[in-house]
C-alpha cells in the first residue's frame, strides 16, 4: 500500500471513533502506537545482536505480544487492556537510575501520553494496519520515514500544533551552513518534533560518518529539550525511527526554567541549532531566571540563553521573527550583548509565506559564532521563485531554493562575498547609530512602480462612474419588471 494511502486509511478509520477529535488527537494516538511498534522491533533486533540485552517493557506489554496478533483481543477487552493495564504500566516503569536506561524513555514518552480511543472494533483495525510495518527492514523503514514526514506535515493544519513543524528545507538550510561534526555537542533547546536533529542526522551520516566509531561519536553529541509533550512524543519516536538507541538525550522539560546563570561550563556546546517558539509568553516567574533580560517573551529569553550555552568557538544557527530585529528595550540589550560576545556574521531574511499557514510573518535565520565580536553583518533576502507569488502547503519552499544563497555564501570560511541584488553588508557601526535596529531593508531593491498618482485617481473615479452607472441600469431593469 502507497505511504500516503496507509496514513489516510488509518485516520479514516480513527475519524469513525467517537473519542478522537482533531488531527492534533489523531496524531498524539498514532504516535504512541507508532512508538510501541518501532521501539518493539528495535529491541527484537537487539535481542539478537546484544549479549544480555532486555527490552525496557516488560514481556506483557511489548507490541508482539497483546498487539501483533491481527486476531488478538478486541472489542471492550482491549480497551480494558489499554486504559486499565498497559498506559499504567508504562506510566509507571521503574527506572534503574544508569545511564542508558531506556525504560526512562518509554516512561516519558507515556507521561502525558492518553488513548482517546473508545472503539476496541477500530483500535483492532488500526493496530492490524501498523503491525504491517517492519522496521527492521530497511525498505519498510525507508516508507515509514515517509509516512513520519506526512505525520508531521499534517501538524501544520493541527490548529496549534502547526507550531512545531519547521518546514524541512529551513532546517536541511541551516545544518548544511553550520555543518556538524561526530564528536561535537549539538543542542536545540526548543526541538519540537526532532526536526533540526533528524537533519543534524542525516547531514553527517550522508558527509562525516564512515565509521561504527563515528555513529556512536554522533549519537553522544546530541542534546534537545521540549517542553510540550504532544511534540515530545514525536520527537522521541523520530529519533528511535533513525537508529537512535538512547533516545533518552530528549527531555521532556522546560530549558527557561533554569536560571541563566546556573548553566556551568561543562555544559556548553559547540552548536546551537532551534526555532524557539516566538510570539509566546512564559508563565510568571520565569523571567526571575534571567535579571539582566527581564521579559516574559520567549524567543528572547532564548536568545539569551542560546549565547551563554555556546562554548567559545561554538557556532549557532536561530530562527527569530522581524520583532525581535526592530524590537526596542530588552531586545535592543539583547542585539547588544549578542553583537558583543558573537560575531553575527549572516542574517538570512525570509519571506512572509515561509511558514504558512499558522504563521504568516516576517522569520530570519541568525548566523552567529561565539568568541569575537562583531564587526559587521551581511544580509541576504531570499525571495520566492520567479512565477510564485508566495509559498503555500500546496507550493512550500524547498531546499533548492536557498541554492542561491548557497552559491554565494563562500564556503566555510564565507570568503569572496560580494553585495547584489539580495545581499549587502552593514558594519557595526551603522547598527549601533541605528539603535541595534537589526530590521535593514535590502538597500538594492527596486520600489515597485505603481504609475502615476494622478493617473490611478483618474482611473479609480472612471471605473467607480462605471460601477454607478450598472447600477443604476440594474435597478431600471428589477423596477421594470416588477411592474410587470
Amino acid at each position: 500500500m502507497a505511504v500516503r494511502t496507509l496514513v489516510k486509511s488509518i485516520q479514516d478509520i480513527m475519524r469513525q471513533d467517537s473519542g478522537v477529535d482533531g488531527d492534533a488527537q489523531r496524531i498524539s494516538q498514532l504516535c504512541w502506537m507508532f512508538f510501541l511498534k518501532i521501539i518493539d522491533d528495535q529491541d527484537q533486533e537487539l535481542e539478537l545482536t546484544r549479549s544480555g540485552y532486555a527490552s525496557p517493557i516488560p514481556a506483557k506489554f511489548q507490541w508482539r505480544n497483546w498487539a501483533a496478533d491481527p486476531e488478538g483481543i478486541t472489542g471492550e477487552a482491549l480497551l480494558a487492556f489499554v486504559n486499565g493495564e498497559l498506559f499504567p504500566a508504562l506510566k509507571g516503569l521503574q527506572l534503574t537510575g544508569k545511564p542508558g536506561d531506556r525504560r526512562k524513555i518509554v516512561r516519558d514518552v507515556f507521561e502525558d501520553a492518553y488513548n482517546y480511543m473508545k472503539s476496541g472494533q477500530l483500535m483492532r483495525q488500526v493496530l492490524n494496519k501498523i503491525n504491517g510495518v517492519d522496521f527492521n527492514t530497511l525498505a519498510d523503514r525507508q516508507h515509514f520515514g515517509e509516512i513520519y514526514e506526512q505525520l508531521l506535515n499534517d501538524l501544520q493544519s493541527a490548529g496549534n500544533a502547526g507550531e512545531y513543524y519547521t518546514p524541512r528545507a529551513v532546517t536541511a538550510f541551516m545544518v548544511d551552513r553550520i555543518d556538524p561534526h561526530p564528536g561535537e555537542t549539538l543542542f536545540d533547546p526548543a526541538c519540537g518534533t526532532g526536526g533540526f536533529l533528524t537533519c543534524a542526522i542525516r547531514h553527517m551520516e550522508k558527509t562525516h560518518i564512515r565509521t561504527p566509531k563515528q555513529r556512536e561519536a554522533m549519537q553522544a553529541g546530541l542534546r534537545a529539550v521540549e517542553k510540550k509533550p504532544l511534540p515530545h512524543m514525536l520527537c522521541v519516536t523520530n529519533m528511535l525511527l533513525h537508529g537512535v538507541e538512547d533516545a533518552g538525550f530528549v527531555r521532556h522539560d522546560n530549558t527557561l526554567a533554569r536560571p541563566l546563570i546556573s548553566w556551568g561550563k561543562d555544559e556548553r556546546v559547540d552548536i546551537v541549532l532551534t526555532n524557539p517558539p516566538f510570539g509566546g509568553k512564559e508563565e510568571d516567574g520565569i523571567e526571575n531566571n534571567f535579571p539582566t533580560f527581564r521579559t516574559k517573551e520567549t524567543a528572547d529569553l532564548f536568545l539569551a540563553l542560546i549565547v551563554r550555552l555556546l562554548k567559545e568557538g561554538g557556532r549557532a544557527a536561530v530562527v527569530l521573527p522581524d520583532g525581535t530585529l526592530f524590537g526596542e528595550g530588552v531586545k535592543t540589550r539583547l542585539k547588544e550583548h549578542l553583537m558583543e560576545a558573537c560575531n553575527l556574521h549572516t542574517i538570512v531574511r525570509l519571506p512572509n509565506s515561509v511558514f504558512k499557514p499558522y504563521a504568516s510573518i516576517g522569520t530570519n535565520l541568525l548566523f552567529f559564532e561565539k568568541g569575537a565580536p562583531t564587526k559587521d553583518i551581511w544580509f541576504y533576502e531570499h525571495r520566492v521563485p520567479q512565477g510564485q507569488k508566495a509559498y503555500s502547503m500546496t507550493k512550500p519552499i524547498r531546499l533548492e531554493h536557498f541554492q542561491g544563497c548557497m552559491d554565494w555564501w563562500g564556503g566555510k570560511d564565507r570568503k569572496g562575498r560580494e553585495e547584489g541584488p539580495q545581499a549587502w553588508r552593514v558594519t557595526v557601526e551603522e547598527i549601533k547609530a541605528r539603535g541595534y535596529n537589526l530590521d535593514i531593508k535590502n538597500p538594492h531593491a527596486v520600489a515597485d512602480d505603481h504609475g502615476d498618482p494622478e493617473t490611478l485617481l483618474a482611473d479609480l473615479a472612471r471605473a467607480e462612474a462605471e460601477t454607478a452607472g450598472l447600477r443604476d441600469q440594474l435597478k431600471a431593469i428589477l423596477a421594470e419588471a416588477l411592474a410587470r
